[in-house]
């Protein structure tokens, strides 16, 4: 039997029908007079359980959208799947969301692994595959995956960030990098590479790890032991969290840098241990809802709002809900350029027709822009240190390559 998440997320379809919607074609999947129907997968449980918040909001987001009235006349049928962040299992829901469910598209599927155990078949199938919860550099190529668009900075590039960073502080440096086993951990790697060349090999050491292991204690012990002053870790929250703890354990002082995907203060650095991770480097492309910057932000207050009526209970400090927020805030936009016509092409037209869009909670001078020819929509960055209750940026916003 499939597994749901729950009768208010497996469908949020408000009972209340428009009549006399625009007129459909037969073949037009997912879309009726009175609603569109849009697929996800998510982990709701597993190792990347941690994430399960994105698909929870974004139920709510949908639900908040119908209670509004819908658009283009319909009502939003929100169908997410919990795939346990198993590649077979993505697979199978996706094959389930578009062959039974029928979907029109769909949207913020999360994970490296998952998403790319399902990218061929989408595409094949030419059902639009839009702003993927994941920063892999693949998903902007447009010509291999044209029905495919990312959303955040690639990893790739945020690694580059890196690199330059850890270049300028620590020039005669010995790098140690802990990466997930798997394109998103290898995307890191690759960034290293491309910025520092030939010093490469002689500066960096490295450490893998499956994404079903218990713990990483044995790779950071060897690590530390190959006498490395830097440590680069990319990995999933529950990992980075470890790494956090086990550094503090081992009193080992690197200059330590962490991937954006575990750089949430409720998942990963609260839990971690807040004085732990004081001096942690990550980069950054959105506001930290626990920054006082942000107080009386216009769009951080928006999301405020949204979460205290919507979500009331969640840990606003979590900010996987901020990400979810600008993932909706977007497929909003491509719905209401699509003018009522949800056809798949339409949807795939206007998803390639962002231009500048202002996100609430994107950094100032960070915008969203997509064409049939870039499907990196989100491409500069910021550096940011922990200390302790907060991430505080620092530096420059960093803009990303046009690759």
């Amino acid at each position: 039997m499939h597994r749901t998440i729950g009768r208010g997320i497996r469908n949020i379809l408000i009972a209340a029908a428009f009549a006399g919607g625009p007129a459909l074609a037969a073949d037009t999947p997912g879309v009726t007079a009175t609603e569109i129907k849009i697929g996800n997968t998510s982990p709701y449980s597993g190792p990347a359980s941690t994430y399960g918040v994105l698909g929870k909001l974004e139920a709510a987001f949908f639900g908040m959208v119908n209670e509004q009235g819908g658009v283009g006349g319909r009502k939003i049928n929100y169908i997410t799947l919990d795939d346990t962040y198993s590649p077979p299992k993505t697979m199978e829901q996706a094959r389930r969301l578009v062959e039974e469910d029928q979907v029109a598209f769909l949207f913020a599927t999360l994970g490296t692994p998952t998403n790319s155990a399902i990218v061929r078949y989408l595409n094949q199938k030419k059902v639009p595959h839009l702003f993927l919860a994941t920063g892999a550099d693949k998903w902007g190529d447009y010509k291999t995956s044209p029905f495919t668009i990312g959303w955040q900075p690639s990893y790739r590039t945020e690694a580059q960030i890196y690199a330059k960073y850890i270049l300028k502080e620590k020039p005669d440096g010995k790098v140690a990098l802990l990466y997930q086993n798997d394109d998103f951990g290898k995307d890191y790697l690759l960034g290293l590479k491309d910025v520092m060349g030939d010093k490469f090999d002689k500066m960096v050491v490295t450490a893998t790890y499956e994404a079903t292991d218990a713990t990483v204690d044995s790779q950071l012990n060897s690590l530390k032991a190959s006498g490395a002053n830097v440590l680069v870790v990319a990995a999933l929250p529950k990992m980075s969290a470890q790494s956090i703890r086990k550094v503090h354990e081992l009193d080992w002082h690197p200059l330590f840098l962490m991937s954006n995907v575990s750089s949430s203060a409720g998942a990963v650095m609260i839990p971690a241990g807040a004085e732990n991770g004081i001096g942690v480097i990550s980069a950054e492309f959105r506001k930290d809802a626990t920054d006082p910057t942000w107080a009386n932000d216009p769009g951080m207050n928006e999301w405020r709002a949204f979460m205290n009526k919507y979500m009331p209970g969640a840990d606003q400090a979590d900010n996987n809900y901020t990400i979810a927020y600008a993932f909706c805030k977007t497929i909003m936009q491509v719905l209401k350029q699509a003018n009522g016509d949800f056809s798949r092409e339409n949807i795939m037209k206007e998803a390639n027709n962002l231009h500048d869009l202002e996100i609430p909670i994107l950094l100032p001078g960070l915008k969203v822009s997509t064409s049939p020819t870039n499907h990196h929509p989100v491409r500069a960055m910021q550096l940011e240190k922990w200390d302790g209750k907060k991430w505080v940026l620092f530096g420059d916003v960093i803009q990303g390559d046009e690759g």
